[in-house]
């Protein structure tokens, strides 16, 4: 009798969890659906349950190319609603909006859920803690600085170079520029300009030299909470970080709760194992540098430097966890964006070769025939360079998905359409970028656009580095590294693709990229006429 009863009361309570799950998940989202008290529901679904879940697009985004597919949807509807309470939008007219210095936006909820113990500047939400952590970095990144650190960059591109000269092949004869030898496809570009921008910004932010250029690997020493070294593989660390959260995030409440769970199944487990050898690393690279800045070692000039005290050496005073923050931010967003953004370009230009000999020629008239690296006092004012640049992160940008951002409470005006409060509202850099209202054949590579005056006005449109007061504030340091690293490279080498070849990407909070082999030879530069 006693084992009925028990029977009959796990079967009750199976049943009464059953009605709680199909009242909770099924029935409670179509009620609000259909009550729709903040209006939402004359927005046009991405999907046709994306008003009632963010299920909708959490599958999209295990599909890795979320981005692409609103850009195709946004070419009809210029608003869509992507969540129960998230709007993306189709149109550069949304940017100044959303985005601009005088918006009323901020940013929304997802910034706080994915957070560490400590706020970096990339998500702290509170605007009067953004402009004092933006304050005390600001002298880091301005101009005048960066060029007191293009000695660290050059180091870099010299040892790439010496890694390529090793690589050199015959040059092509004839046709063969179109379809090498398999056994000459021998450098993967992709992998070597991840090992320079690596390189670029532990030697900028950290005066560390990771020295992964020199041995051809990334494998590294972390540290961690115990104290505990180990050696792991920097990289397949890195680039999971925020995968996991680019595909679970969307439904902002459930966020906590999916991120522990998803962890018994070992594709999501893996990306959690990868986030904490990241974790592992950074604090590895923080106390090595604490330690010398402990000890007073001089002729240190770096990012470091300027979390720790101001220009007059007055201490910042900042907490541990803090420093260690923006140390994290700083390696990762430094070192992905920038090896994507080489990466992109030299593809690019290795598809169309006509803007590649254009783009040489220009280099080589304020280049000599025997300079090995490039300078960017002399390259950065170079209107072909820059413009073969800007179209690459146009097309391409490394972070391509739409930064949520959160509407004020009393609700505000989004291209002429009243948005109600507290809504997620966002559009895709890649979205804004393929809009043709602003850039003409918006899918083909045309450096073009951006010589001359029409070229000026299309910066408006173009948010690769998002804009506003959070425009990414490593903007600077970003373009130093490319136009040293991409003027050099092709002022001295040529390189070609195998035939058909198609650079794989996969989107999370960035733009992941494949394997990119080339065949590489050294180019025969005359004298200058």
């Amino acid at each position: 009798m006693d084992a009925l009863a028990r029977h009959v009361s796990i079967g009750t309570y199976a049943v009464a969890l059953s009605i709680f799950f199909l009242c909770y998940f099924i029935l409670l989202p179509i009620i609000v659906y259909i009550k729709d008290t903040k209006g939402l529901r004359k927005f046009p679904n991405f999907s046709l349950l994306s008003g009632i879940s963010a299920l909708p697009f959490m599958i999209l985004a295990h599909r890795g190319a979320r981005s692409q597919y609103l850009s195709e949807l946004h070419h009809e509807k210029p608003i869509l609603r992507t969540g129960p309470n998230a709007l993306s939008f189709g149109s550069v007219r949304a940017i100044k909006d959303i985005y601009g210095h005088s918006t009323l936006c901020l940013k929304d909820e997802s910034y706080e859920i994915t957070r560490g113990p400590h706020h970096h500047l990339a998500d702290v939400v509170d605007k009067n803690e953004h402009a004092r952590k933006r304050k005390v970095l600001s002298m880091a990144y301005a101009i005048k600085h960066l060029v007191a650190w293009e000695h660290k960059v050059a180091d870099k591109v010299q040892r790439l170079i010496a890694h390529i000269d090793s690589c050199c092949t015959m040059p092509p004869a004839g046709e063969e520029i179109n379809d090498p030898a398999p056994e000459d496809l021998n450098v993967d570009l992709r992998q070597w300009v991840n090992f320079f921008s690596l390189d670029a910004i532990a030697d900028i932010g950290l005066s560390e030299r990771l020295g992964l250029l020199d041995r051809g690997h990334d494998m590294v020493q972390g540290q961690l909470a115990t104290g505990k070294l180990v050696d792991l593989p920097l990289r397949q660390c890195l680039y999971p970080t925020a995968r996991k959260q680019s595909l679970l995030l969307w439904a902002y409440s459930w966020y906590p709760t999916l991120d522990k769970i998803s962890n018994v199944i070992p594709f999501y487990r893996r990306m959690s194992e990868s986030s904490r050898g990241w974790d592992a690393i950074v604090l590895r690279r923080v106390m090595l540098r604490k330690a010398r800045y402990d000890s007073n070692e001089e002729g240190l000039d770096d990012f470091f430097t300027a979390l720790m005290e101001s220009k007059s050496a007055v201490p910042n005073n900042l907490p541990f966890g803090e420093v260690r923050a923006e140390v994290n931010i700083m390696l990762n967003a430094g070192s992905v964006t920038t090896a994507i953004a080489i990466t992109n370009v030299l593809y690019q230009l290795l598809r169309h070769r006509d803007v590649l000999e254009k783009l040489q020629a220009e280099i080589d008239q304020v280049m000599e025939p025997n300079e090995v690296v490039a300078s960017y006092e002399k390259m950065r004012t170079q209107p072909y360079l820059k413009a073969c640049l800007d179209e690459s992160l146009r097309l391409w940008p490394p972070t391509p998905h739409g930064l949520p951002r959160k509407t004020p409470p009393g609700g505000m005006h989004i291209m002429g359409e009243w948005i109600p409060g507290n809504t997620t509202v966002s559009i895709s850099a890649l979205v804004a970028h393929r809009d043709p209202e602003a850039f003409d054949q918006p899918d083909k590579f045309i450096p073009e656009r951006w010589l001359g005056e029409e070229g000026k006005k299309l910066q408006s449109s173009f948010i690769a580095f998002s804009t506003g007061a959070r425009g990414c504030i490593g903007r600077n340091i970003s373009y130093l590294e490319q136009t040293v690293c991409i003027s050099s490279l092709l002022h001295r080498f040529d390189f070609t693709l195998a035939k058909g070849f198609e650079l794989k990407r996969l989107e999370t909070m960035n733009h992941i990229l494949g394997e990119m082999p080339v065949k590489v030879w050294r180019r025969k530069l005359g004298a200058k006429a």
